[in-house]
């Protein structure tokens, strides 16, 4: 008997651009990730502050003082709580959008709560590297003892930062973080577009190559590109000379060449600039690809770099319907992942 995975059943993983019921996120508190903990904590603040406006956002403690201390920061930005929820869960690191629940919905809805439930992957720490931080792989257990929606359990290794969808059939990804073998070494690149099309409802994949340089999660797709609507692609591009060069015109090469494989269309990809932002000398990953769109509004990191108009423009061309926020992320980023690794979309 065929195993009744995601698709089976008619579930789908939808774009980001689709209706919002809620945002996750985990409170900052780790301070081996962080220089300032108490700077993170104001950028949060700012994060959540833009977000409760559009959509109900649901927010992670460790314990009722850290529940007390980031009510009071949001209720200095005059916050609505009837939009904000604290669930105290403990996690080890904020990073939610890798660790955190995989929504996917009903292709054909009829308004149950089974129309929504989620993929619970494999969380190792990109590929071993933080061995404290695998304790967070069960947090979207926890999650759903409040959901309690539907779970799916692929059982492979898989980040929801390593893969982006269209909603309408494609998940791009890359091969330096899929097939990697600090992942998932027993399967093949065969396999695990299987499992994409299995638990993401997906119909096929677009396969780029290596992520900018500094990425600790090995070449994350949201810091490198993403959908804007079923056919249109932001791509990040660097100028000549920049370490990322080659690799960026190499993805960009592979979307411009694209072609879907149900419609036969090519994709319509645009470049988005790379901001320059280092520690010790050594790059981080910054990327206004890590942008989240959430129901009203795109919240785009931003570093102090002389690109940060230009790449604010760019995504204000591609969502015309919605509001553009900077957020400054410059100290964000020391912990190696921006906006979109701290949110996770919960589809309505």
């Amino acid at each position: 008997m065929e195993k009744k995975v995601p698709s089976i059943l008619g579930f789908r993983m939808p774009a980001e651009w689709e209706k919002r019921e809620a945002t996750w996120l985990s409170w900052p508190h780790n301070k081996l990730t962080w220089e300032s903990i108490e700077e993170i904590e104001k950028t949060y603040t700012e994060i959540i502050s833009e977000l409760h406006e559009g959509e109900k956002v649901n927010v992670l403690v460790n314990d009722s003082e850290t529940e007390k201390k980031a009510g009071k920061m949001l209720s200095e930005k005059k916050a609505d709580f009837s939009q904000i929820t604290f669930h105290k869960i403990e996690t080890v690191d904020a990073w939610i959008r890798d660790y955190g629940p995989n929504f996917i919905v009903k292709t054909k809805r009829d308004s149950k709560k089974d129309d929504v439930a989620f993929n619970h992957w494999i969380f190792n720490a990109w590929g071993n590297k933080y061995e404290e931080l695998k304790k967070d792989s069960e947090i979207p257990s926890k999650i759903n003892e409040h959901l309690k929606m539907k779970v799916f359990s692929p059982g492979i290794v898989l980040e929801g930062g390593s893969v982006e969808v269209n909603g309408s059939g494609v998940c791009m990804t890359s091969e330096q973080c899929l097939l990697n073998k600090n992942r998932n070494p027993k399967l093949s690149k065969a396999q695990i577009e299987k499992y994409l099309r299995d638990y993401l409802g997906i119909s096929e994949v677009l396969w780029l190559k290596e992520g900018i340089a500094g990425d600790d999660t090995d070449g994350h797709i949201d810091d490198i590109a993403r959908f804007t609507d079923k056919n249109t692609v932001l791509c990040c591009f660097a100028e000549k000379g920049d370490e990322n060069y080659e690799a960026l015109k190499e993805n960009f090469k592979i979307l411009k060449n694209y072609r879907t494989e149900i419609s036969r269309e090519k994709l319509k990809v645009s470049k988005l600039p790379v901001p320059k932002v280092e520690f010790d000398g050594q790059p981080l990953p910054a990327s206004y690809a890590n942008f989240y769109i959430a129901q009203n509004k795109v919240l785009v990191p931003v570093f102090e770099d002389k690109n940060d108009e230009k790449a604010l423009k760019i995504i204000q061309q591609h969502f015309p319907e919605r509001k553009i926020v900077g957020i400054n992320c410059r100290k964000l980023v020391y912990g190696l992942g921006t906006i979109h690794c701290i949110t996770q979309q919960q589809p309505m």
